[in-house]
């Protein structure tokens, strides 16, 4: 028979909320960050793309929303869930956005480097600063409109802040969800594409995943596209904006300033380039919202089989009603729950419930039943085509 492991081992890979870490009952997990064959991997930006990821992992936790440092396909091929923390962070980088929105708008990065640059007395200062401000003039932003592309959790909140002081707000997103749409200010217009958005818009902010189909999704055509002098704000992923075609916009006056939370070499030392050190989430509050919401997952999943917040599998949540569990994560393919089904029969297992999803070509099956699980039964749907993790997961007694 299968025993319950003593404690489930979390490999930190960087520093984490003690807030999330604290959930960690010690009578069930062992937390550190020099831990041999971990069960479970918790990370923040830590590179996991270059790294060996031990045959013990069942399952990697990111404190945040990308997951981009993270090996997904590969971990997927395993078995392995990946989750993250949509909508933690989100008021934090909304923050950071409306912050970002003033400064382009009112000139303040450039007249803070003229400041500096001033010498002498009182009286020398201030007129200097007379002479000089005029060429920092800005905009107010009532009346101006703000260009969303994407609306999620950040993009929604931006745009609804927006409303509130007095902008235009138009938005683009052809997979926006009904839950989305509803938490949207009834002021927010939609785009019919993108470059309907472009065409309109005196401020661009850009709230999308980098994926395969958003890589330079702002590049040269796009640029083209948008009003003179326009303002674009990017704290979403560095790659998701073409650099070279930013700043032949800033060259031939169609962009009036570029805001971004991802400094580079090209960028540096830019004119007419805002660069900032990756801020969004670099609050305590979202620190410690996307801890102890990653935290919460891994536990779950480890102890019950439940998945929340993956970027690779459906999320699956079953209440308890035996204490014999069975976990199966596996390839979306036909009759397999039959199979699993019948291992089960076979060694005279009852089942007493049963959920499967599925997401794509990955789908996970959970199963109760009334007894407990031989190894061999483990063993047998381990080896059915199509499975990639089977786990056993008995409540302690």
């Amino acid at each position: 028979m299968l025993d319950h492991p003593a404690k489930f081992k979390i490999l930190t890979l960087n520093q984490i909320s003690l807030q999330g870490l604290n959930r960690f009952h010690v009578d069930d997990f062992q937390v550190g960050h020099e831990i041999a064959d971990p069960d479970a991997l918790l990370v923040r930006s830590y590179n996991l793309l270059d790294r060996d990821i031990p045959l013990s992992v069942k399952a990697i936790g990111r404190a945040g929303a990308g997951t981009n440092n993270i090996p997904v396909h590969a971990m997927s091929a395993r078995g392995i869930p990946v989750f993250n923390t949509p909508g933690a962070n989100a008021n934090a980088v909304k923050e950071l956005v409306l912050a970002a929105i003033f400064l382009a708008a009112r000139n303040l990065v450039p007249a803070l480097h003229f400041v500096g640059t001033l010498e002498g007395n009182d009286a020398a200062l201030n007129q200097q600063a007379e002479e000089g401000k005029k060429r920092f003039s800005g905009i107010e932003l009532p009346g101006r409109t703000l260009g969303i592309i994407g609306l999620g959790e950040i993009g929604r909140l931006v745009a609804n802040s927006a409303i509130k002081l007095g902008m235009k707000v138009i938005g683009f997103d052809p997979k926006i969800t009904v839950e989305s749409a509803w938490s949207l200010s009834a002021e927010v217009k939609k785009a019919h594409s993108m470059e309907d958005l472009l065409r309109h818009s005196e401020f661009v902010s850009v709230h999308v995943p980098l994926l395969d189909s958003t890589h330079h999704l702002i590049n040269e055509s796009c640029i083209k596209i948008m009003k003179h002098h326009a303002i674009l704000l990017n704290f979403s992923r560095g790659a998701i904006v073409d650099e070279e075609a930013v700043l032949a916009g800033i060259a031939a006056g169609k962009i009036r300033t570029y805001v971004s939370d991802f400094p580079s070499q090209r960028l540096q030392q830019q004119r007419s380039v805002i660069t900032l050190p990756h801020l969004g989430a670099s609050t305590s509050e979202a620190e410690e919202n996307c801890a102890v919401m990653v935290v919460n997952q891994l536990i779950d999943y480890l102890q019950n089989g439940n998945i929340v917040n993956t970027v690779n599998f459906p999320d699956i949540e079953m209440e308890r009603e035996s204490p014999y569990r069975v976990a199966v994560a596996n390839a979306n393919v036909p009759n397999l729950l039959g199979q699993i089904s019948t291992s089960m029969a076979n060694a005279g297992l009852n089942i007493h419930n049963m959920i499967n999803k599925s997401r794509g070509e990955m789908a996970f099956t959970l199963v109760d039943v009334d007894s407990p699980v031989q190894q061999s039964v483990l063993n047998e749907i381990s080896a059915i085509s199509g499975v990639l993790m089977a786990r056993y997961l008995p409540l302690p007694k």
